[in-house]
């Protein structure tokens, strides 16, 4: 993977921050430089809300499963060849499995619990079996933080989605720019490792990506993308001065915060001091921190299904592609 852009200054960037910490009007900017994830929805960990807050078997899966019968054994796996996605593997009753960014493959680990798992149902290691023709090896199973043993392939942990309500559903793809249907190796299916996505429009894996950078969209020109290659969009109800967003409890189901990112883990990002342009972390009301350009804060669209989508392109005519400057791309005059 290349990391050319993570040799930039830690200690220039820190003090760009420093400068801008007032430039957006914002008293509490947060100057921090850590890196973070980026796109991840923002509801209870980054995972998407889809179930969050429902009693187990309020929500009816294939065969009149609810969310509780889909924490049963995924049986004998299968690999359903997909238009969209290609191969992705599928349960004994035809659900897609899915896996999290934020879990860990080596060592295997899950990171979606209470809630997350309530929205994202872990496939149980027991009782699961290979799909035909692929390599059998390939299955594992790592312990949770409950105890239970959950599958995993090629060490990421497998779930399904509650809002997966029938065999062949792909509704999970790309959530909160975290998720992402597992192909029979493991890796993600479409526009991630295994799905020949060109995220950067130059054929680039998502993985290789850096936290923030842009790639050439054929409508509108140099886009911002995040680590994933999902597109960054602005709110024009937000307001850069004093910078304060508008996007608050439900709105963020379909638009996720983008996260702090360091200014190291960029490229092509306009993250210097030019006027009043800030490259700074939003402290919001909700608790969450947000990442902005221009002192816009920044978001991904859950419509987004894999990386070049522009789905959010003028939604509601208040939803704008964001440019490396943190201008609203294709905004009418």
């Amino acid at each position: 993977m290349k990391t050319s852009w993570r040799s930039a200054s830690l200690v220039a960037s820190a003090a760009a921050v420093l400068v801008l910490t007032t430039a957006c009007g914002q008293d509490n900017a947060d100057t921090s430089t850590g890196s973070q994830n980026v796109g991840a929805a923002p509801a209870a960990n980054g995972y998407g809300s889809a179930g969050v807050g429902a009693s187990p078997g309020t929500e009816t899966g294939a065969a009149g499963q609810g969310a509780a019968a889909q924490a049963q054994s995924a049986g004998q796996l299968a690999v359903a060849d997909t238009d969209k996605l290609g191969e992705v593997v599928t349960d004994s009753a035809g659900m897609t499995l899915y896996r999290f960014d934020k879990d860990t493959a080596e060592p295997p680990k899950s990171n979606c619990d209470g809630d997350c798992a309530t929205a994202w149902p872990p496939v149980p290691a027991s009782g699961a079996t290979a799909p035909i023709g692929v390599d059998k090896t390939l299955l594992g199973e790592v312990t949770r933080a409950d105890g239970t043993k959950q599958l995993t392939i090629d060490g990421w942990p497998m779930y399904r989605y509650a809002k997966d309500t029938k065999a062949g559903d792909t509704n999970g793809q790309g959530v909160g720019g975290t998720w992402y249907a597992s192909a029979p190796t493991g890796k993600k299916a479409s526009g991630g490792e295994a799905g020949g996505g060109e995220a950067a429009g130059g054929g680039a894996e998502a993985a290789d990506l850096p936290g923030l950078s842009t790639r050439n969209d054929p409508e509108l020109g140099e886009i911002v993308v995040d680590k994933n290659g999902m597109t960054v969009y602005r709110f024009e109800k937000d307001t850069p001065w004093p910078m304060k967003t508008a996007c608050l409890g439900e709105c963020l189901e379909k638009w996720p915060v983008v996260e702090p990112v360091d200014a190291a883990d960029t490229k092509g990002i306009d993250n210097k001091v030019e006027g009043r342009r800030g490259y700074v972390v939003l402290n919001r009301p909700d608790g969450l921190k947000q990442q902005s350009i221009d002192c816009w804060p920044m978001y991904t669209f859950a419509g987004d299904k894999k990386p070049g989508d522009t789905n959010g392109q003028g939604v509601g005519g208040t939803w704008y592609v964001m440019s490396p400057e943190g201008k609203a791309l294709g905004k009418p005059k």
